[in-house]
């Protein structure tokens, strides 16, 4: 017995020495790339919708330039695949609307139809149903030049503007994303605008109507509804329609951000142009310049390529390096951990917001997620930013500490679970309207939001509050049947049992709780025999695909978060641990080219670069740190 006991410490030992071999490496890599500024930011990788979709608005606006072209369309015909089609995430299924979207742009770019590379995407288009079962944004943006009937979309009138916030389907009853995006796009589909181009897409067409949607319960009422508001808009009350656009045009205009850009995030950001030059509002109008000079600070140029991030997240990522180097061991008064806690502390919030309609009582706090979406604070943000600020020991920032503190708890919705932005946002009839038929239009509670508040809490003293009991019920409500927690902002399970666990923990749920072993027992079982864990963005469609995919570094690292923190240290650790550090590449970091953040679950992806780099530095700094604690109990 004494000679098994020796080999597994030694074995663990030697995987101890490995990790802290890896944790040194990353942690030194993580330094180096902070800003002299104090933040962190990651690239966040998406589809090339983005740029196509930059390249119609410049063309609709009249400001494309041959050389931004050029660069956009090297981008896009770099990621299409060799079948010719464009997918929404690494190795995912080719998407038609993407695929469509990508073609017009090359199309404007001089790409002809008779290219090798445009026939393969043009028979691909038709073989999934062609335009006609692009899904409504992607024929949107056809109609806007001439290549689908406006008569044939369905519509959103401006006149939603007057529904008052209790009403159903007001602006308010969508997530924020959504109503920045719906309000400027009733200011666009009422005035129709066509901008044609020279030339057609027949290649791209079947012949065949398009899409339809079902004609029971409540599918068939929102499409008698959709046909009425149709003949509404052939002769709308003219003084009510005015009066609508103007008032939708003000709210537009109201929520500019300092940047120039709409929320942070494309979508709302190109539609509100075209919205406000349907508007009157000239190239030149200060509102104008400021969100065409915007685009430039998300547009990444490389190798004689451009391309756009959908948004950015220099206080996410900030606050979750900051984490991760403080597990990792570096001293909170480190000067980069100075710099990071003195840059966030100058991004607190402390205006209004959209939130305001569903909490008018609750004063403002709490953190963003980018530099200058001040508009629209979110809770998941504000939860990891306090996290991170609290273990630096600031007098300085208990204020903002507390501000953020009050605004978060105050944001729990009625059922006790957490939104990222708005509270109570749950009302699922702007589902059925046939013009969403795209993304996440509504911000229910999360698993990970709710479970990254209450750790926030517990981690504030607050574990017994009538605030974390609430929300400790709503994720034990929330557990899948096998064991494991959905996750709405990272792919997928993973994300999200490896965010709970933790919360349970600091909320002081036992390890040996039944729900913590079924989450155990989940995470193990869905370990790659590698030692690593990986879960497609497929599973957001597709049931088959939950817990399985390739392994990545982030998600290997979730699993471990969530194991260490409900008191695992056998052997699917010590493996999962290994996994990392075998993996990792020379210069510290490792690769991901699979997808593991999330927009819209199952229509829209992200690729966060540092996610492959903080999470994996938490998670070796927290197995070496339970790993010496373990090491000093045993000594005598």
């Amino acid at each position: 017995m004494t000679g098994v006991t020796t080999g597994v410490t030694t074995g663990v030992a030697t995987s101890a020495a490995r990790a802290a071999t890896a944790l040194k490496a990353a942690r030194d890599h993580l330094l180096g790339l902070q800003a002299p500024e104090g933040w962190w930011k990651g690239e966040l990788q998406t589809n090339v919708t983005m740029d196509a979709e930059d390249l119609l608005l410049r063309e609709f606006l009249g400001v494309r330039t041959a050389e931004e072209t050029a660069e956009a369309a090297r981008w896009i015909r770099s990621q299409q695949r060799p079948e010719g089609t464009w997918a929404n995430f690494h190795e995912g299924p080719a998407d038609l609307s993407t695929t469509v979207e990508a073609y017009v742009a090359l199309r404007l770019a001089g790409d002809p139809p008779s290219a090798p590379h445009m026939r393969a995407a043009a028979a691909y288009v038709r073989g999934a149903g062609g335009v006609e079962s692009a899904r409504v944004f992607t024929r949107i943006w056809l109609a806007l030049f001439g290549q689908w009937r406006w008569e044939d979309l369905p519509v959103i009138p401006p006149e939603i503007m007057f529904l008052p916030p209790w009403c159903p389907l007001n602006v308010y009853d969508w997530a924020c994303w959504a109503r920045q995006t719906i309000v400027p796009l009733t200011i666009v589909t009422a005035h129709r605008p066509v901008h044609p181009l020279p030339f057609g897409l027949a290649e791209l067409r079947t012949g065949r109507p398009a899409r339809r949607v079902s004609r029971t319960g409540w599918d068939a009422a929102f499409a008698a509804l959709d046909r009425a508001l149709h003949r509404y808009e052939r002769r709308p009350v003219a003084g009510l329609r005015r009066a609508a656009l103007r008032r939708a045009a003000e709210w537009v205009v109201a929520r500019q951000e300092a940047d120039g850009s709409w929320g942070g995030i494309q979508p709302p950001w190109v539609y509100s142009l075209i919205a406000l030059r349907l508007s009157g509002y000239g190239i030149d109008h200060p509102v104008m310049r400021a969100g065409l000079a915007g685009l430039d600070r998300f547009t990444i140029r490389e190798n004689g390529t451009r391309r756009l991030e959908a948004c950015q997240s220099p206080v996410w990522d900030t606050a979750l390096a900051m984490t991760a180097l403080l597990d990792a061991g570096l001293p909170r008064d480190h000067p980069a951990l100075a710099r990071a806690g003195a840059w966030l502390l100058r991004e607190e919030i402390r205006g209004p917001g959209d939130w305001m309609v569903r909490r008018p009582g609750l004063a403002p706090g709490g953190w963003a997620f980018e530099f200058d979406n001040d508009g629209y604070p979110d809770v998941d943000d504000t939860a990891e930013v306090i996290l991170a600020l609290r273990r630096l020991g600031r007098p300085d920032a208990r204020p903002a500490l507390e501000r953020g503190l009050r605004w978060m708890a105050g944001m729990a919705s009625r059922d006790g679970g957490f939104a990222a932005f708005d509270a109570d946002n749950t009302r699922e009839l702007c589902l059925r309207l046939p013009f969403c038929d795209f993304g996440a239009v509504i911000d229910p509670p999360s698993a990970d939001v709710t479970a990254h508040v209450v750790e926030a809490l517990a981690a504030e003293g607050m574990a017994r509050s009538p605030v974390v009991r609430r929300a400790v019920v709503w994720l034990l409500r929330a557990q899948e049947p096998g064991g494991s927690w959905f996750g709405r902002w990272g792919a997928n399970h993973v994300y999200g049992t490896g965010a709970v666990l933790p919360a349970l923990a600091a909320a002081g749920v036992r390890p040996g709780a039944p729900c913590v072993r079924r989450a155990v027992a989940w995470l193990e079982a869905h370990q790659h025999p590698c030692g690593g864990w990986g879960e497609d963005m497929r599973s957001y469609r597709d049931p088959a695909w939950i817990g399985r995919g390739e392994p990545t570094a982030s998600q290997t690292a979730w699993a471990l978060i969530g194991l260490l923190a409900a008191g695992e240290r056998g052997p699917s650790v010590e493996r999962g641990v290994a996994w990392l550090a075998d993996s990792q590449r020379p210069d510290g970091t490792w690769d991901e080219p699979h997808y593991t953040g999330t927009g819209f679950p199952g229509d829209f992806f992200i690729n966060y670069h540092l996610y492959r780099l903080v999470f994996p530095v938490s998670a070796l700094g927290r197995y070496l740190s339970l790993h010496e604690t373990a090491g000093s109990e045993a000594t005598p």
